[in-house]
This record gives C-alpha cells, structure tokens and sequence, in this order.
C-alpha cells in the first residue's frame, strides 16, 4: 500500500511518462522486474531517486536488486548502487558483501569491482576474496581478475596477497568454511606455497586455536616441512593426527626428518606415506637422487609392452601420454619413488596372487569394479586390501567406501580394475573420470586392466595429468611368471 505522499508522487511522475509510453505507477515494481525494458527500468530509478519523500522498503529492495538480479543494463545498475551508497552505504555494503561473491556474469563482475574500487569500499576486501578464490571459466590469470585488480587500486602493490591471507586467518567461523578453502586454494594458484610453509609456521598455535584448519596445518608443516594442497588434503592432515594414527605420524617424522630441506618442502601429503613405507622397508631409497631413481625404473620398464586407454573421455587436446619419459620434467622425487615401490610390491608373488585372485573375482561380478589400498602390514610386507564398493552402479565404475579413504590415508596406493573382459588392453589406463578422482584426492594411484586370463597391465597415475604405464605383471604359477 502507497502512502498518501508517495501516491501522489507516483501519479505525477505517471503523467510525466504518459507521453512516452504506459505510465509508471509503481517505479519499485517496474524497477524490480528484470523483464521490463531498459528505459522503464532507467525512469523507474529517476522516479525514485527524485522523489523527495524518504525511501520505503520496496524501493530499497529494488535499488538493491540492481546488484544481483539479471537483465539490468549496467549505466543503471550502477547509477542505482551510487545512489543507494549516498543514501544507506551500510545496506550498500551489507548487499555487496552477500551478492558480490556469487556474481557469474564476468562483464558485470568487472564493473562491479571497478565501483568497489573507485568507490573506496574498503570493507569489502573479504567479499572481493571470496569471489577471487572461486575458479575464472576462460581460465583467467589471476593477476587479471577484476578482483586482484580492486583490491591492488584500494590497497596498493603486494596487499592483495595479503590480504588473502589476513581472509584466511579471519574466516573462523563454521559458516566460512569455503571462505577459508577458497583463500587456501587461492594463496597456492597465486605461488606462494613456500612463503605459506613459513606463514604457517611462524603462526603461533595459541593466537589461532580458534581456528579450524591452523592446528594440523602447522603441525604439518612442523613435523613434515609441508603443508596441504587442497581440501581433501587438509581432511587427510586431520585423519593423520588422529590418536589411533599416531605411531604413523612419529614413522612419517622420523622418515622426512632425514631429507633435505629443498625435498621436505616439495613433499605432498601423499608422499608421506610413500616416505614411511620407504624408511621401513627400503631405508637406502632415501638417499638416491632424483635422476637415479629415474634411471633405475627406466631400465626395469624398457622392453615392457604398453596398454593404454583408447576412449578415456579426456576433454579434446587434453589427451595424457602414458609413457614414462612423458612426464620427465615434472615427475618429483615423490613420484618416483612411489613408482620404485610399487614396481617391487608387484615383483612379490604373493602380492601378484591376490591381484589376479581379486581380478578374477570382479571379472565375475557385472555390477561393479572392484578396488581397494595397498599399504605395508604389520610386518613390513606389501600388502593388498580389498573394500567393497560404496554403491553397485555398473561394471565400469568404482564408488570407493568411505573406509577405504581411512585406509588410504596410511595407504600406499588407491587402486581399482578395469576387467571387464580378459582382452581388455583398448581400456587399459584411467579415463577422464579416474584423473577426476586423482586430482580430487590427490592421492597416488594404480589401475589393473587385464589384457589376457594371465596378464595384467600397471598404469600408475595421480592429480595433474601424470600417468605413467609401469608394463604388465604375469599370474603366478600360470607358466610365464
């Protein structure tokens, strides 16, 4: 209902408009309406911006609408949040700091952001990082979003990073939760994982105990000289700390306490175990180099034969070689070592037997794959676990359980199959959906393709598009092997 003042400020702007077209009776409606046209959404805010009785809650809605709801040009949308910042800047910057983030239109994020910047709003530098931090479709430089850009023309050179980790270790509460994970994932897109490793460091424990992540994320760093990646790595980071995991994590101490300070920090989460498992079983991998064990898994791959995957479903141009020499340059001595472990856990055939009893079992079963974590027991020996899947979909799936995951954050390697049939070497390797999963978990990966009754073929592959095919393995006892 209009009040007596507004009613008759609606009726005379109404006959102003009547020449132009239908008349405007209620300006916050038309406003509010992204289906109107351009020009009665342009006379609904004169109407409302001129009008000199005080603004009633419809027309503060449809001022603020301007920020978020689609279809509005932006001359209006901005001139609409100018005024409202004139009028009520605290429900300017209480919309902004909800809407601002979830803006999807990239041409009016930039122009958003530019108003935030020229209009000195400084208080919303968090709202501006919560929305730097969500991905750029088009794959944006981060340096070029409009985001990185207000916060540099508010702040100056060198705040913006700064002001990602203040973000970070303000966001406290439960409810910002993908707050503190967009800031993380953001700190490492932006290059700053070995000035994060000292950040954390130098926290101290008490000043942040409030905060969700500091405490596992600083003991990561203390005792491992490396810090989580992503979220799935931080949830790692917390199972690892558990009472029940604690005589792995002294392991894992001890065995990265040994290394170089340049290798310490370029461990991954993954590689923990990988390190530990090394420290018991193969103390002496420690201590080679790189290029070593490069060359030492090179000479037991040449003259294997090679499988791979011949619709994995990749995005076009992202096809991912699976040779070794392939990935070269950005194989880690992680990496490497891993790959070193597994070859010897596949040369035991004790080992080998319960894959190819385990493959025999899933080749049998139409309503899923099978996989399962290989880890060492309790007396240093390679071992094999199996998990039934979380859910049965179909036979060229594996929806990995829950105690699985628990396993594997001990586990050397996730693994599952592809046996379908036993000639099955056109599927051999991980499809796109497999490299998902990798860069999700992060974790180190095997899959086992049969490519006859008594041959399984090895690719070893994890997050970032590294897959390298470790050859076939022979059944035991089967005549070949």
């Amino acid at each position: 209902m209009l009040s007596p003042h507004r009613l008759v400020s609606v009726v005379y702007f109404a006959i102003l408009v009547c020449g132009c077209g239908s008349p405007i009776t209620n300006p916050a409606a038309s406003l509010g309406d992204p289906a109107r046209t351009t020009s009665v959404h342009r006379e609904s805010l004169r109407m409302l911006m001129q009008d000199p009785n005080p603004l009633e809650a419809d027309d503060l809605d449809a001022i603020q609408g301007l920020a978020y709801r689609p279809g509005y040009e932006q001359d209006t949308r901005l001139e609409g949040l100018a005024y409202l910042k004139r009028v009520d800047r605290e429900m300017l910057i209480t919309t902004l700091r909800r809407r601002l983030p979830r803006v999807a239109d990239h041409e009016w994020l930039r122009a958003l952001c530019n108003f935030v910047a020229e209009e000195e709003l400084i208080e919303l530098d968090e709202a501006l990082v919560s929305s730097w931090g969500r991905p750029w479709s088009g794959n944006l430089p981060d340096v070029e979003r409009p985001e990185y850009q207000a916060l540099l023309q508010l702040h100056g050179e060198g705040a913006p990073e700064a002001i990602v980790w203040e973000t970070f270790l303000s966001a406290t509460r439960p409810s910002q939760n993908g707050l503190r994970f967009r800031c993380w994932d953001l700190l490492h897109r932006l290059g700053q994982r070995d000035q994060l490793i000292e950040l954390v460091v130098a926290e101290s424990s008490e000043d942040h105990a409030a905060h969700p992540l500091m405490q596992p994320l600083r003991a990561a760093a203390v005792s491992f000289g490396t810090v989580p990646w992503n979220r799935e790595e931080v949830l790692w980071i917390h199972k690892l700390a558990e009472p029940e995991r604690q005589v792995f994590w002294a392991s894992a101490e001890a065995a990265t306490a040994t290394l170089s300070p340049e290798r310490r920090k370029a461990l991954e989460i993954r590689d923990l175990p990988i390190v530990a498992a090394a420290a018991a079983h193969r103390p002496e991998l420690l201590a080679v180099s790189e290029g070593q064990l490069y060359t030492q898994i090179a000479r037991k791959l040449s003259g294997q034969r090679h499988y791979r995957e011949q619709d994995p479903g990749f995005l076009p141009g992202k096809d991912i070689d699976h040779y070794l020499s392939s990935h070269r340059e950005i194989l880690t001595w992680g990496d490497l070592l891993a790959m070193s472990m597994a070859v010897e856990a596949l040369e035991m055939p004790q080992v080998r037997r319960h894959l190819f009893h385990f493959a025999d079992r899933d080749l049998a079963d139409e309503t899923t794959e099978y996989g399962g974590v290989i880890d060492l027991d309790a007396n240093g020996r390679f071992n094999i676990r199996e998990f039934p899947p979380r859910m049965r979909v179909h036979d060229r799936r594996f929806e990995a359980p829950q105690d699985m995951f628990d396993a594997g954050y001990t586990g050397l390697f996730h693994f599952h199959y592809h046996v379908q049939k036993h000639r099955n070497g056109t599927h051999a390797g991980p499809g796109s959906g497999d490299m998902a999963y990798a860069d999700n978990t992060r974790a180190n990966c095997l899959v086992f393709t049969f490519v006859n009754e008594n041959t399984l073929n090895v690719d070893f592959y994890r997050h970032d598009g590294v897959l390298v095919d470790l050859g076939v393995i022979l059944r035991p006892m089967s005549g070949r092997g």
